[in-house]
């Protein structure tokens, strides 16, 4: 189901855009980026002292190279591939301009400082075809053996708009929406805070779900299930039903779900390119410096252990059995790996910092995709004229199917199934020609007139992140309660608070931040560090573009009582 909530469209000129700085903390990271006088500096004293980044994903890249600028030696760690959940692969034996992207694959406007180094590295975006989007043919919504085919929102049937009203009435009822998205968008902090102070204590307790059965506007069982399996944006969020409001609140108050777009030739080329990228304005390092060029070319490999030594020094450990010693470190791989795959010490943390690590819920999410011919589903059905296939939402095993093509005479690709948590782990079992011939199945249901196997010309490709070893889930999700331990992983980076025995070790990345999921929280959350360790070696940002640390009084997250 497309938007159901107003976006910048609906506002044209009247305000400016939103950005996905998000309620919790409200800090303009574009403007941080784009002021002339930079991030910040270290005292000439530290240049060239290296700094630990552990994890190679988009937010240890941005991490490593911001440091890098300011004249400090970011050494990264990195188990896998660079990229993380930025993860873009090709079909063995097709042309290599058919890509699928495992992970993150979409992503809104709204996330101004992602677009910061999407810009910077010179990257195009497009479009994506998400369901009922002004650039998707049509969609096909598919439930309880019941198809409906539609191009705009108001080609489906009643019930649906009524579901969609009952959202919408929901929203304003229950978090003052309209509100608090003006006050985003004006980036009214004091009305951002006022809002959201009151929300917070109000909703922290509550599940998504309970949040809809509580709204009069949302009294039937059968507009909750129908909400549930086919949602608003991306599509359905029955998965995310047992998660807290709050995570859904950040989602819909900063147009997350809105307005998409993907990455031409691939996500993974960002990280990749600002790994080569050799910045104009750099410090203490000789023009042509990269961070490609600072590692021999190469990251370091997987950190197998870490612990703090004399001098509050961070000791680390990688699978070749190399130790090195580093003043401040960075931590930006999904926080679980602290539990298992990296021998800790406990005084790393601070105690209560553990138990938010032990707390940290993530979700599952599977994918699988298959090359094709052509865009065959723009072909016209001879019976009704419409198209043959649709961009799908529905409530068998595939749920979301996701068709992407680069122009009628060129193979294409087919998402045949993007699924979450329970619908994930249906999947694990299966291989990926398995998982496969399942699909095929489901929509041959759908689509009983179209051949889809006859026009697939590669091997399927498939993920399903709960069982990568260095992730072991997609992303970070809230449960009820929640708030409370992501404010301490998230505020981590202001370490004057801290114990000086507890200080020199940053936590980053998207389960840090407070929009999990989102490649946004990931370079938020980087930034966040790389003040953080700029502040821990005597530096300080120029006094014209204060950073997240300089305002964190101001902008604080609401702090909820212990007792």
């Amino acid at each position: 189901m497309t938007s159901t909530v107003p976006t910048a469209a609906h506002h044209a000129d009247a305000q400016p855009p939103i950005t996905m700085f998000g309620p919790d903390f409200p800090y303009a990271y574009d403007d941080f980026l784009a002021h002339p006088a930079g991030l910040g500096q270290v005292p000439a004293t530290e240049h060239g002292k290296e700094v630990a980044v552990i994890g190679g994903g988009l937010s240890g890249i941005v991490t490593a190279y911001e440091l890098m600028k300011m004249g400090l030696k970011p050494v990264v760690y990195e188990a896998d591939e660079i990229g993380g959940r930025l993860r873009t692969v090709g079909f063995e034996g097709c042309d290599p301009s058919l890509t699928a992207e495992m992970g993150a694959m979409r992503f809104p406007p709204s996330s101004t400082a992602l677009q910061h180094y999407i810009d910077l590295v010179g990257l195009e975006t497009r479009p994506f075809p998400n369901p009922l989007a002004p650039d998707t043919p049509s969609t096909v919504v598919d439930l309880k053996g019941e198809s409906h085919y539609a191009r705009t929102v108001e080609d489906l049937p009643e019930v649906y708009h009524q579901v969609m009203d009952a959202w919408n009435a929901c929203l304003e009822e229950g978090a003052d929406f309209s509100d608090m998205n003006r006050a985003l968008r004006e980036r009214d902090v004091p009305r951002i805070r006022e809002i959201w102070s009151r929300l917070v204590a109000k909703l922290d307790n509550q599940t998504f779900y309970g949040f809809l059965c509580d709204s009069e506007a949302f009294t039937s069982f059968r507009h909750r299930e129908i909400f549930g399996q086919v949602g608003f944006g991306t599509g359905g969020w029955d998965t995310d039903f047992p998660n807290s409001i709050l995570e859904i609140l950040r989602v819909v108050y900063t147009e997350a779900d809105d307005h998409h777009r993907g990455i031409v030739g691939g996500s993974q080329q960002l990280p990749l390119r600002l790994w080569e990228r050799e910045p104009g304005k750099i410090l203490h390092w000789a023009p042509g410096t990269s961070l490609a060029s600072l590692h021999g070319g190469a990251p370091r490999p997987a950190v197998t252990r870490l612990h703090r030594t004399a001098g509050n020094r961070i000791t680390v450990t990688d699978a070749t059995g190399d130790i090195r010693t580093y003043e401040a470190a960075v931590f930006t791989a999904q926080s679980w790996m602290l539990l298992s795959k990296i021998t800790c010490d406990d005084a790393l943390l601070p105690i209560d910092h553990w138990t938010a690590v032990e707390r940290t819920h993530y979700m599952e999410s599977s994918k699988l995709f298959v090359p094709v011919d052509r865009p065959f589903w723009l072909d016209k059905d001879e019976d009704t004229g419409r198209d043959v296939m649709s961009m799908t939402l529905t409530d068998r095993m595939t749920r979301g199917t996701y068709l992407l093509d680069d122009g009628p005479d060129r193979p294409a690709v087919i998402c045949l199934s993007y699924t979450w948590c329970d619908d994930s782990l249906k999947w694990l079992p299966l291989d990926a020609g398995e998982r496969m011939e399942v699909m095929l199945k489901s929509l041959a249901e759908i689509y009983p007139k179209v051949d889809i196997r006859k026009h697939i010309i590669g091997n399927p490709v498939t993920v399903s992140w709960e069982n990568e070893p260095y992730f072991m889930g997609a992303f970070k999700a809230n449960l009820p309660g929640h708030y409370r331990y992501q404010r301490r992983l998230f505020t981590h980076f202001m370490q004057d608070r801290l114990p000086e025995d507890k200080r020199g070790l940053f936590l980053a990345g998207d389960d840090i931040s407070w929009t999990a999921g989102w490649a946004e929280g990931a370079v938020q959350t980087a930034l966040n560090a790389v003040w953080g360790v700029m502040h821990h070696f005597g530096g300080a940002t120029d006094a014209t573009n204060p950073g997240p640390g300089d305002l964190y009084d101001t902008i604080a997250p609401v702090e909820l009582p212990e007792d």
